[in-house]
């Protein structure tokens, strides 16, 4: 009687071995069966041979020979396969794929989970370790996440063998936003009946619904943080650049409105219109220079400069250039600089932009202290760094991660008046950008501001 042992793996397949007293010589019959046409080919050469002469001796032990090979030749394994009901013959089952599918998940830099059908947890790659910290193997995914919508997906996914996926927001330790995702991995295709085991005439076994066949899931979070923040600064640049433009528009629209009407023939006021119309027009000229310094720094942003810039002579001209604006603020540009060249690499243009506007920035709008200090610090083989520092009121530290967004204001209304688009920040990010510099504010309400570059 034929003995089948049935064990059971993580996956829920089912592995099934032999054991047969009387099974060798069967298995032998058929190993021999099998090989008919390659007995019928030895059986005509050796009545060739015989038939052309050779002696019955020797066309019997040609048989004989071939025979033997034939006998020799490899049998196909016979272990390891499923059994299903209604046939004996089973398919191969492949080796446990899970040291292959850990290594796979682990080579991959979104965060994935492989889970049971009770949504338990067999396993995680480093990438969902760092961001969602060690999982516990066994335990329940509503351990981790209590969201209905990642629950319910889960559920549902499990039941129907469907992919799916949907939206999910972290809220701590920061805002992340995820597409997460779950889908089903089949070792092979279902079967188009339920799997049974049976043991002599006895089943043993029980179905494996269609859903559930060899199955496990994987789930993995996609995060798009970045592309939601992009949306809505870009949502927010044009609210904000329709704004900015539509102000001085309708501020001119309305003076030209009342030239043509009530102060038709007054000339004191069409000279007092006409000032403040180009104080608009110049606001806009500046507005429009900045947003188009803005396009062209993006559509080079991947460019690193390749040339040497020497910034003792740059600050020295930035100094000059602004020393009339200085003059009438009542504001002491004060330059130190080393000794000798202080070289970096650099577009002198756009270094020349940076340094302009953040001494520019520090004589408006640190102008109550007088003073301000431009500082040039450089170690022999090491980095360049050019600090500008005013006296002035300072910054309140929940402004200070936002000043180079665009747009952005600490005070709009002290902004407009000493005529600021709200741009020069951010001009300055994009240009240390491509210059691989980075910029560091530091500032103490009373103190002032020590805005420094570092090449």
């Amino acid at each position: 009687m034929a003995i089948r042992v049935v064990t059971h793996d993580w996956r829920g397949l089912l592995r099934v071995t032999e054991d047969d007293d009387t099974g060798g010589w069967r298995r032998a019959t058929r190993h021999v069966l099998s090989g008919w046409p390659y007995i019928v080919a030895a059986l005509a050469v050796s009545l060739s041979a015989y038939g052309a002469g050779a002696k019955p001796g020797f066309a019997a032990a040609l048989f004989i020979m071939f025979f033997a090979l034939i006998l020799l030749r490899r049998s196909p394994p016979v272990e390891g396969r499923i059994a299903t009901t209604g046939s004996s013959e089973v398919e191969p089952l492949a080796s446990d794929p899970s040291p292959q599918i850990a290594a796979v998940i682990d080579a991959l830099d979104l965060p994935i989970f492989v889970m049971g059908r009770e949504a338990d947890l067999l396993a995680q790659n480093r990438a969902a370790e760092k961001a969602f910290g060690a999982l516990a193997v066994g335990a329940h995914i509503s351990a981790r996440w209590r969201s209905p919508g990642i629950l319910d997906m889960v559920r549902e996914t499990i039941a129907t063998g469907e992919p799916n996926q949907i939206e999910h927001s972290e809220r701590l330790p920061s805002e992340r936003v995820y597409v997460v995702r779950i889908a089903p991995v089949s070792l092979r295709d279902p079967p188009a009946q339920p799997v049974t085991v049976q043991t002599g005439a006895t089943q043993t076994g029980e179905a494996m619904d269609m859903a559930g066949y060899a199955r496990f899931f994987l789930l993995s979070f996609k995060d798009i943080s970045d592309l939601r923040r992009l949306d809505q600064m870009r949502s927010d640049f044009v609210a904000n650049a329709s704004h900015e433009l539509r102000t001085p528009l309708a501020s001119l629209r309305g003076f030209i409105e009342t030239m043509q009407g009530p102060a038709k023939d007054d000339l004191k006021a069409k000279e007092r219109f006409l000032s403040i119309m180009l104080d608009q027009a110049n606001r806009m000229s500046r507005l429009v220079d900045d947003l188009l310094s803005l396009s062209r720094l993006e559509l080079k942003a991947h460019l690193a400069p390749d040339r040497m810039v020497d910034l003792v002579p740059v600050l020295g001209h930035v100094r000059d250039s602004l020393a009339p604006l200085a003059s009438d603020l009542n504001v002491d540009i004060r330059l130190q600089v080393p000794d000798g060249k202080v070289e970096v690499l650099g577009d002198r243009d756009e270094l020349v932009q940076v340094f302009e506007n953040l001494i520019e920035n520090a004589c408006k709008y640190g102008q109550d202290g007088q003073f301000i200090e431009v500082t040039v610090r450089h170690e022999a083989g090491g980095s360049a760094e050019v600090s500008v520092r005013d006296h002035g009121p300072g910054i309140p530290a929940e402004h200070v991660p936002r000043l180079t967004e665009r747009f952005y204001r600490v005070s709009v209304e002290d902004s407009r008046s000493k005529k600021g688009t709200g741009l020069g920040l951010a001009i300055v990010k994009h240009i240390l950008t491509r210059h691989r510099a980075r910029l560091i504010v530091k500032s103490e309400l009373g103190k002032g501001t020590d805005f420094t570059v570092r090449f």
